[in-house]
């Protein structure tokens, strides 16, 4: 199939990660691997334009932009087609129209939202600071920081480590000598607790022998049991496809939860790790593995995602991929076109990955020359997101007065939190964007390719200040009334420069 790209007219979707490429344009040149999904990020097969019209790429397997043309391996749903398309551009048709013809057809939103628990405080996490050390005395000294520092009890994740092995989902009895009692420690410190899982078996292990046994594994060609590779080592994989299988994990998880859990971070599941795998004798399309584990997940309000496949539209918490402690495309710069891409293809619930950075072998090669300004600057980003994510301790990396940045930034929050919760709650009931493009807001103004500011629902403009050694920065201020600091100004579609030295965040709300 092979689709002209319209004069002026510009594409967004496929993979959360491919948001620094986005939007695509008559005079670019670029190939689009959708199956397997090669990215550690969520996907959909969905282009949108701003032009109005869309391209639904459910079983393509690559897509590539050349020439002007879009080809497509495979057959896909363009909306609309033929003369109705010339049409729709004619009459101005908008990316926001584009998005919500593709939403409502193929993944129309329930009204159903993640666990409210993961918007209302910042979520912290062990994991930079323990990585696979996890253990009972660690988790509740880290818990009783995030207090004594001044921050509020929210979401608790304790991270991979705290199992006996992968596929035996009970604590390490060595490391949580009382797990219970831990549990209740950090519920009477106001923490909802989430604990890290996988999709995955430890190969020569008692839950090994039961899942083979009992037929709840993927196989390889010949029958045996298949063996994933991913980035702890080598493991065999539940075969989610069956509802044995599921059933027998959402036992395990069941008896966490009646120990005192109160939700699961669902990690692993990327379309990479199950090419070559079988099920019942016919090879699996790894895409549809990924997607099993994303819906297995709806059981459990309070949730986390990494990697989806056609998650769009479901009340998960999705988180960006782990990003470098760095300024370049691979951390701090990625954060808002990433987040903009996840929200276009339908994952409203996100999070700009870990406050620093989630790569966490940054941590350990730079541990004496972390870049506290940086720090800052992902907090901010984060800051008037779904979800605002703590791993690497404020309180240990950071000195008082940049602590109290810290803080500041997240008086912002709470100075929106109503309006925050507002903008979700409408997001699972029309399948609108939380973190939206300017493009979408304001339609052919020129802002197609606006990728470091964005709209937080329709009424707040979000400007984190990005830049190393800077506390200002340019502002494309649309057209109409705004206010700023108790100042109403009155823009004619300009850039201005704002300053913002105390937390490095420009708020502007619509009037």
């Amino acid at each position: 199939m092979e689709i002209k790209i319209l004069k002026e007219e510009y594409w967004y979707g496929g993979c959360a990660a491919w948001g620094g490429q986005m939007p695509l344009g008559e005079r670019s040149e670029a190939d689009l691997q959708l199956e397997p999904n090669p990215t550690p990020n969520q996907a959909m097969p969905l282009l949108v334009s701003s032009r109005g019209r869309y391209l639904w790429l459910d079983g393509v397997e690559e897509v590539k932009f050349s020439g002007g043309y879009i080809h497509c391996q495979g057959t896909a749903e363009l909306y609309p087609n033929g003369e109705q398309s010339m049409q729709a551009a004619a009459e101005k048709q908008t990316l926001r129209d584009a998005y919500q013809k593709a939403m409502e057809r193929h993944f129309p939103f329930s009204g159903k939202m993640p666990a409210k628990e993961l918007f209302e405080a910042p979520v912290f996490n062990t994991w930079i600071e323990l990585t696979f050390d996890q253990n009972q005395q660690a988790v509740l000294r880290y818990a009783r920081n995030v207090l004594d520092s001044g921050f509020r009890p929210g979401v608790l994740m304790i991270d991979d480590g705290w199992a006996e092995c992968y596929g035996d989902w009970q604590f390490h009895k060595g490391r949580f000598p009382d797990p219970a009692g831990m549990l209740r420690d950090l519920h009477g410190l106001g923490f909802k607790v989430m604990l890290w899982v996988c999709p995955y078996v430890t190969p020569d292990s008692k839950a090994y022998r039961e899942a083979v046994q009992k037929g709840f594994l993927l196989q390889n060609e010949s029958g045996g049991s298949f063996v994933a590779e991913w980035w702890n080592g080598f493991s065999v994989a539940v075969d989610l496809s069956t509802h044995p299988a599921c059933s027998w994990l959402d036992t395990q998880l069941e008896a966490l939860r009646g120990l005192g859990v109160d939700g699961f971070k669902f990690d692993g599941g990327d379309p990479t790790h199950y090419v070559g795998a079988y099920s019942g004798g016919k090879a699996v399309i790894p895409n549809e593995m990924s997607h099993f584990w994303a819906e297995f997940g709806l059981r459990y309000p309070l949730n986390e995602y990494r990697s989806a496949w056609k998650a769009g539209g479901l009340p998960l918490m999705q988180r960006l991929c782990d990003k470098d402690h760095s300024w370049g495309k691979t951390g701090l710069a990625a954060l808002i076109p990433d987040l903009l891409a996840q929200g276009i293809t339908g994952h409203p619930f996100g999070c700009a990955d870990l406050v620093g950075g989630g790569e966490y072998l940054n941590f350990q090669k730079n541990a004496g020359r972390l870049d506290r300004e940086l720090f800052l600057k992902h907090a901010a980003v984060s800051c008037l997101t779904p979800v605002i994510q703590f791993s690497a301790a404020p309180w240990r990396i950071l000195n008082a007065d940049q602590l109290r940045t810290v803080h500041a930034q997240l008086a912002v929050r709470r100075q929106w939190q109503e309006y925050l919760e507002q903008v979700l709650c409408e997001c699972a009931r029309t399948g609108a964007p939380a973190v939206r493009y300017m493009e979408y807001e304001f339609p052919h103004q020129g802002m197609e390719q606006l990728l470091d500011q964005y709209m937080l629902g329709s009424r707040l403009l979000v400007a984190p200040v990005l830049e190393k050694g800077k506390t200002a920065r340019e502002v494309y201020i649309p057209r109409g009334e705004w206010l700023w600091e108790g100042k109403l100004l009155h823009s004619r579609g300009e850039v201005l420069e704002f300053y913002a030295p105390d937390t490095f965040l420009i708020v502007l709300e619509r009037q």
